[in-house]
């Protein structure tokens, strides 16, 4: 299969990918977004349209050399669709980190996981004891990853700055929470950035039930205790 070949599949898989996180509760009410990296160019899904009925036709290719700015390579077939207000965002993945990859979903998870370790919105998730750690870049079942989390803003091209701020920070993960927002995500290849945000949003999702019920680690308590329905012995 040619270059070429490859990267005209490119604009379907970001489809077959919106669909996908459709199901999970991802892009719902037009939101999140994907973008892949091809040779032609970076694959990105449009602004405010129903994610899970996008088709390839509809997807912008924008140029992977230019990523002090914005500009199209492609346009979609539909001149009244918009590039994707995630763009900035995602170009700081493909700047700061070689991304080939990256994805913005508005998980419920992430969000309140975040809210109940963090509950100022300016911090970092915890997260330790599982072994779906291991589905992070880098990471086994023993280490305590921390994911930071940034303000929300009016309009999302305003946290393209504290973004960035925030991955040279934590140059140890691949994902930065957007408080009452959601949470992008990426990788090396779409494969791995995937992969992440389904490991992250798992683990999210361990931090709210644990919450819920009441099974909070004890090492993890002083990040949580104004949070949490009671305290382990040893967080005194």
């Amino acid at each position: 299969m040619s270059a070429d070949d490859r990267d005209s599949d490119l604009a379907e898989l970001v489809c077959e990918l919106c669909r996908q996180f459709y199901t999970l509760g991802w892009v719902s009410g037009t939101g999140g977004g994907i973008s892949i990296r091809g040779t032609d160019g970076i694959y990105l899904a449009p602004s405010a349209v129903q994610k899970e009925r996008i088709r390839p036709s509809d997807v912008f290719v924008l140029d992977a050399d230019a990523l002090d700015r914005c500009k199209v390579v492609r346009a979609p077939v539909d001149a009244t669709l918009k590039i994707s207000e995630c763009q900035p965002l995602f170009w700081n993945a493909y700047r700061e980190r070689d991304a080939g990859a990256c994805l913005h979903s508005h998980s419920l998870w992430p969000v309140l996981a975040a809210r109940i370790q963090v509950p100022s919105g300016r911090g970092v998730l915890r997260l330790s004891g599982f072994e779906m750690l291991k589905g992070l870049r880098g990471k086994s079942n023993l280490d305590e990853v921390r994911i930071p989390i940034i303000p929300n803003t009016a309009r999302e091209a305003e946290l393209t700055e504290s973004m960035a701020v925030a991955m040279r920070e934590h140059p140890d993960v691949d994902a930065v929470i957007v408080a009452g927002h959601g949470i992008y995500v990426w990788g090396r290849t779409w494969i791995e950035a995937k992969t992440q945000a389904e490991c992250l949003d798992w683990l999210a999702r361990a931090v709210v039930e644990g919450h819920r019920l009441g099974i909070v680690r004890c090492s993890s308590v002083r990040a949580v205790q104004s949070a949490m329905p009671r305290r382990c012995p040893d967080a005194e």
